[in-house]
């Protein structure tokens, strides 16, 4: 009789020590089952941002290049106009002083015609490391 109450308590605690590990130890692998799903619907929504960024700043390239061109076009055309309907304007013609030659590349040159680079500092000592004079 002894070995059947060993084996009832024995069964009963079996029962109690699995019990508690499913309930203990599901719990886990649920939260850990959604977790993971979070994680992989995360990384989805950022794929498909980037994407989208990607999709917008390249349509925003191109509409760039297509304002730049439409602008070349409506600059080649007012200086066309204005040397053909004021032709003794030719000193004071308003677009006179705009004259874009495009490169190969595509970009303007910004620089004067002169060939000194911009100067950007004064004539004379600032005084800032001049020892001062005590009087």
């Amino acid at each position: 009789m002894t070995w059947e109450y060993a084996l009832i308590i024995g069964l009963v605690a079996g029962l109690i020590i699995g019990a508690l590990a499913m309930r203990f130890g599901n719990r886990k692998l649920r939260q850990q089952t959604a977790l993971q799903q979070e994680l992989d619907k995360s990384k989805a929504e950022l794929e498909t941002y980037r994407q989208e960024l990607v999709n917008h700043f390249s349509h925003s390239a191109e509409l760039l290049e297509k304002m730049a061109q439409d602008y070349r076009q409506f600059h080649k055309h007012m200086v066309k106009s204005s040397s053909t309907l004021l032709p003794d304007m030719a000193t004071s013609n308003p677009f006179s002083y705009l004259n874009f030659k495009p490169e190969a590349s595509g970009h303007e040159d910004t620089r004067s015609d002169t060939d000194h680079p911009p100067r950007d500092y004064s004539e004379g000592a600032s005084g800032l490391f001049r020892p001062e004079r005590k009087e």
